[in-house]
């Protein structure tokens, strides 16, 4: 079961000019910046209330993001959803024929495991599913 947003996702060129721009936009600082080399991108987050802002930024050329800003732009990238349970809710998308983009969770930002719903699946928005990894 979905629970709530858990954060929306930016893509950008330039973390610290786009981190620059989303403080004095929302008022309130970057707490967090994090590399997952996993996935060639290197985040930071903002909190608004109870609100969660994801900046991506590629660190590959050959990553994920790098060819998102490439063919359209830098700007919304993703939508992520809290889950209590990941493999269910994948299991529970899978069965009502959503496309997952990986088989099983994988490691994430912000000590998540995640998983994306691809976007022609969810009229065009990417989705992502986030669970707290348990005991870290």
């Amino acid at each position: 079961m979905m629970n709530k947003i858990e954060h929306i996702g930016i893509a950008v060129r330039d973390i610290t000019e786009a981190g620059g721009i989303y403080q004095r936009l929302l008022n309130t600082d970057v707490y967090k910046t994090e590399l997952v080399n996993n996935e060639y991108v290197n985040t930071a987050f903002l909190q608004v209330g109870p609100n969660k802002i994801e900046l991506l930024q590629a660190t590959s050329a050959d990553s994920v993001i790098a060819k998102f800003i490439e063919k359209k732009g830098e700007g919304l990238h993703h939508i992520a959803f809290e889950v209590d349970d990941i493999v269910s809710e994948m299991e529970r998308l899978k069965a009502d024929g959503f496309t997952l983009l990986s088989d099983a969770p994988k490691a994430g930002a912000d000590n998540k495991l995640v998983c994306f719903v691809h976007p022609k699946d969810a009229k065009g928005v990417l989705i992502e599913l986030c669970q707290e990894i348990p005991g870290v």
